[in-house]
């Protein structure tokens, strides 16, 4: 179907793998004997929101929950029926894929209608299998083949950003020191992205772990088997996810300390130099000044003599700072 409206797709499960495709007139002609119909919306679209509000035949309260501007996770039962809400990576080119992509269900018996607005790689590949012939053949496997494409793009998401963090620690042990500043920059943002997916995947984790539960007619032991190894593959990686988050936490105040060690290591010499010549230019200063009775002014070796006692007292004051260990900080 063309997604120049807001219907994306329609098809009949056929049983088999394949399906019959159809438009909005045969929507609106099919009944619950031709089999299970499968409907993919982009509700931002009129003609998606009309169909929607006046013959979709969803209760208004589910209706309002399924259109949500920004709906968290959740699969709740109603009577036979099922409302499930699940977020996606976003894999559109020129996005941020930590934007992840709302896709909202409402699954009844004979009747699975899907509503997403940005473009879904998960629903794409749906389609495309059953294109091909080789889709689900009943409603609760085309719910568990959706919840595993959702899965197993936000692992694949997950094991990137716990890759890249790990690629910073090593980074950390054999960065220039004028590169600590790019690098933290970097792996403040990989933690935000990190937070970020987790506002969404932890109350996933626990939807999902919430539909391997329900009892619903529709969906048996062998799809209920497949939802709770997804379930339980998203738990794994909620804790690969905040396992990255806290190494990214740890590596930034090891950095933060290297910025901090290198700070104090720049002012300690600064320190030094300062305590050298802030003498010798007190008595540059002082013999300096345009009053008479500055005694030798008239004298030859008065100079060198000067200079002698500069750096016998320079001499002097490096011993001491060595004595008292000064010297030998790092």
């Amino acid at each position: 179907m063309s997604n120049a409206i807001g219907l994306l797709h329609a098809f009949v499960l056929d049983g088999r793998g394949g399906a019959q495709p159809l438009d909005w007139d045969g929507v609106a002609r099919w009944s619950p004997d031709d089999g299970v119909l499968w409907l993919a919306l982009d509700y931002n679209f009129p003609d998606a929101a009309d169909w929607l509000a006046h013959r979709s035949g969803i209760d208004p309260l589910v209706r309002d929950a399924l259109l949500d501007v920004d709906p968290r996770p959740r699969a709740i039962a109603h009577g036979e029926n099922l409302m499930l809400i699940v977020r996606g990576i976003n894999q559109n080119q020129g996005s941020n894929p930590d934007d992840m992509i709302s896709i909202r269900v409402w699954v009844e018996p004979r009747r699975i209608v899907m509503m997403r607005h940005r473009v879904s790689r998960s629903l794409e590949a749906l389609a495309a299998s059953v294109a091909a012939g080789h889709g689900p053949r009943d409603t609760g496997q085309l719910v568990a083949e959706l919840v595993e494409h959702v899965v197993e793009h936000v692992v694949h998401r997950v094991d990137l950003l716990g890759d890249a963090i790990a690629g910073f620690e090593d980074q950390l042990l054999s960065e220039a020191r004028r590169d600590l500043r790019t690098l933290r920059a970097a792996l403040a943002d990989h933690r935000r992205r990190a937070i970020a997916l987790r506002r969404f995947l932890a109350p996933q984790r626990d939807a999902l772990a919430q539909l391997a539960h329900l009892a619903q007619p529709w969906f048996d032991p062998s799809h209920r088997a497949r939802v709770v190894e997804q379930a339980d593959r998203l738990t794994r990686t909620v804790e690969e996810l905040d396992a990255a988050r806290d190494r990214a936490g740890v590596t930034q105040e090891e950095l933060a300390s290297r910025l901090t060690e290198m700070t104090n290591q720049r002012l300690y010499v600064l320190s030094i130099i300062t305590v050298i010549f802030v003498p010798l230019g007190f008595v540059c200063s002082l013999l300096g000044v345009n009053v008479g009775g500055v005694p030798y002014k008239d004298t030859d070796w008065a100079f060198w003599a000067l200079c002698g006692l500069f750096a016998l007292g320079t001499a002097l004051l490096l011993w001491i700072l060595r004595r008292k260990g000064w010297l030998g900080r790092r």
